[in-house]
């Protein structure tokens, strides 16, 4: 359990840190309109890659790995282009 936490807090970590970088090289600029889908397409793709690694290519277990249903997974890696 404690584990857990202190992943959650290291990912949120980066997140603010990237977001961060993001605003500040914007210089001004307003940010980009859908800030939300960006986001969480920068976080889905290396998150759908790992856990798919970490099973072994096991589409079930990384689905139930994931929480989300089978045929949601195998959605999301057709729209990121995961084979």
């Amino acid at each position: 359990m404690t584990d857990c936490a202190i992943n959650e807090n290291d990912m949120a970590r980066y997140v603010r840190k990237a977001l961060k970088e993001y605003f500040r090289d914007l210089d001004g600029e307003n940010p980009c309109c859908n800030m939300y889908d960006m986001v969480m397409d920068c976080v889905e793709k290396p998150l759908l890659e790992m856990v798919l690694e970490h099973v072994g290519g096991n589409q079930t277990r990384a689905a139930d790995t994931l929480g989300i249903n089978r045929n949601t997974l195998r959605k999301k890696m057709q729209q990121h282009g995961i084979e």
